[in-house]
């Protein structure tokens, strides 16, 4: 019966890991698709572009699948997901990486995993495991790194401050989002979620339709993208480990995604990264492979 129970929970540790692992990669590449498409789509007429396409797609699923529903003492807790996350991260991360580029705003958002860790050691009392210490503070000297060997001179400007303000509401919306997991599927959080952020950014709607006939092919098919990977499905996989691990751990790991970036930044905006960078992310890497560790 030990030997059961022992496989099972690690059975689960690994799918949690695994859709961890997606989703960092995927929001990884949301940040290098935000600086193409908001090129041609101001930041609250993509937000609410991507937001359409991320609530059909997971509404349909929702549907075929028949999820449960949320009910009316799920609501504050949803709003607080879909306002904070889906609404104001999206419009001031679109906005931010107007100024800064996708390898530097990665970095900035992701002082989001201390923000959660210590909410989570605190709000959700989870603690803090010497291993998690440990691991953030290694992950985050990596992120540092990157920034130094990334950095053109970034001092406090609008689009930085723009980023930390992702970061925060983000690290908000994962502490009120942990609890709603313990009762209701990760899909149907999600598409609540993406459903009260699509209602947030609706008065952008005539910008988007005054826009979106001149945008270019290329724009499109990242808002296109945007809306499926790193927000319908992304977003699921994440509340799918999120309901399997501690926030603080799982927040740790999304310090893979400025090195993931910046490689993606390399690969597909040619934006050759400096030596230093890749540094980093060895130590980013190696910071939750730590945190990670029973």
């Amino acid at each position: 019966m030990v030997t059961t129970l022992s496989t099972t929970a690690a059975r689960t540790n690994r799918l949690a890991l695994a859709a961890a692992l997606f989703t960092v990669v995927a929001w990884a590449s949301a940040f290098v698709g935000i600086r193409s498409a908001g090129a041609d789509l101001s930041p609250g007429a993509l937000s609410l572009m991507r937001l359409s396409i991320a609530s059909v797609a997971l509404g349909a699923v929702v549907a075929v699948r028949r999820e449960r529903m949320p009910s009316r003492r799920h609501f504050p807790r949803l709003a607080i997901c879909g306002v904070l996350w889906f609404g104001v991260y999206n419009i001031a991360l679109n906005a931010g990486e107007r100024r800064v580029d996708a390898g530097t705003a990665s970095m900035l958002v992701n002082i989001a995993p201390i923000l959660i860790a210590i909410m989570a050691g605190y709000v959700l009392r989870e603690g803090f495991a010497r291993n998690l210490v440990i691991g953030l503070a290694i992950a985050f000297l990596g992120v540092t790194i990157i920034a130094v060997a990334t950095s053109e001179g970034l001092s406090v400007s609008v689009g930085a401050l723009l980023c930390f303000l992702a970061a925060v509401v983000y690290s908000i919306a994962v502490i009120a989002q942990k609890p709603l997991l313990a009762e209701l599927p990760a899909l149907t959080v999600t598409w609540a979620a993406c459903l009260i952020g699509l209602v947030v950014c609706l008065p952008f709607a005539p910008r988007l339709f005054s826009e979106l006939p001149d945008a270019s092919t290329g724009a499109i098919a990242w808002s296109v993208y945007l809306g499926l990977v790193p927000t319908a499905i992304a977003f699921t996989t994440w509340a799918y480990a999120l309901a399997r691990t501690d926030a603080g751990k799982l927040g740790v790991t999304t310090y893979l995604v400025p090195p993931i970036a910046i490689f993606l930044g390399w690969a597909l905006l040619d934006e050759v990264p400096p030596g230093l960078a890749f540094v980093g992310g060895a130590l980013a890497l190696a910071g939750v492979v730590v945190s990670r560790r029973r």
